[in-house]
């Protein structure tokens, strides 16, 4: 079986967000028994993001989270760490971890120079992973930073090890689209929706797969976490209109936003950098007109369906805290007949 394609834009090389420009990823995954967690970190560049900032912003879709950074970012329009994701209990040690990196790269920091605004996301995994434990350290963030690549791996790996989608194995899913002469690539940390709702690339297999049934009263919980990154030259309110757009491709998985959900878009541009040194001169470089847009919202909501796609299909099943256990939607679409099977082919 092949997982399903969303749209109709063309991916790039990898299919996945390290597509666009030098983004590389990195994780750690913690399998221990009733622990089953870890930390996936998303490094915009090769260089240092603290001194060489790149251009973002986020759009918080429903705020059911306890994500850190993001009102600098919204106030800003920068990164200036890595994206760290993990689970909800851990982003205190990562912001730890990302503040400890900054001060051992930069001495001036915190004296000479201002603070640095640590980026960490999560979702809650703890129906998998003993989320109580508090098995994140510092260590594994570094661990996850030195070892970012352009071909890293999916699934139940990193921060997705413990996460679940529509009732099923979740994770780690990555894709790219092209478009307008630019590519767009995302990254989902998916951990969110009820399986009478999933669709796939338009196929509404939820409801196959959960025998028909139908829980319409039922509270959709959960998170995502969704970055998007893209080579076209935007600035910080140009990539908040992108990323609103990730909310497009969630809902085509068969997502509304529910109130216990936490639903986070974060977009940046790889163009170009803004220097942290006010010595150092600005970028001069020309916007991408705003009529010039439509083509990388079609993009970015196109890579996000496709990277939820990609999580839950490159899962593999877990089990963990309390015996708890997740099957995935490969074993799942195994017993459905063929004729209605979109996948069988």
């Amino acid at each position: 079986m092949n997982p399903p394609r969303a749209g109709l834009l063309p991916s790039a090389s990898r299919d996945a967000i390290s597509d666009v420009g030098e983004v590389r990823v990195g994780h750690v995954t913690l399998d221990r028994g009733g622990v089953q967690t870890g930390v996936t970190v998303v490094a915009p560049h090769a260089g240092d993001p603290f001194t060489d900032k790149v251009p973002a912003a986020a759009a918080v879709i429903n705020g059911f989270g306890k994500s850190a950074g993001l009102i600098q970012i919204q106030e800003l329009g920068v990164l200036e760490t890595p994206i760290a994701l993990t689970n909800t209990f851990a982003v205190g040690t990562l912001i730890q971890a990302q503040i400890r990196a900054a001060m051992a790269a930069h001495p001036p920091l915190g004296r000479e120079w201002p603070t640095v605004n640590p980026l960490v996301c999560e979702c809650n995994d703890g129906y998998l992973n003993d989320i109580r434990a508090l098995a994140v350290t510092e260590e594994d963030y570094r661990i996850a930073l030195e070892n970012v690549s352009a071909d890293f791996a999916q699934g139940s790996v990193g921060a997705g090890r413990g996460m679940s989608a529509f009732e099923l194995k979740g994770g780690i899913g990555s894709a790219s689209r092209q478009a307008g002469g630019y590519t767009v690539g995302a990254l989902a940390l998916a951990n969110f929706g009820r399986l009478e709702a999933l669709t796939l690339a338009g196929h509404p297999l939820g409801r196959k797969l959960a025998g028909q049934r139908t829980r319409g009263d039922t509270p959709e919980q959960g998170s995502i976490v969704m970055l998007l990154a893209t080579d076209a030259p935007l600035d910080a309110r140009q990539l908040r209109r992108l990323a609103w757009r990730a909310g497009a491709g969630l809902a085509r998985t068969g997502s509304v936003f529910g109130h216990g959900s936490g639903d986070i878009a974060l977009a940046f541009s790889t163009a170009y950098t803004i220097p942290h040194l006010p010595g150092r001169p600005m970028p001069a470089l020309a916007m991408l007109h705003e009529t010039r847009l439509d083509p990388l919202f079609n993009a970015a909501a196109d890579a996000t369906e496709q990277a939820i796609i990609h999580a839950l299909w490159r899962a593999e099943p877990v089990v963990g805290r309390d015996g708890h256990a997740r099957r995935t939607l490969r074993d799942m679409l195994r017993r459905l007949p063929d004729e209605e099977n979109p996948c069988a082919s």
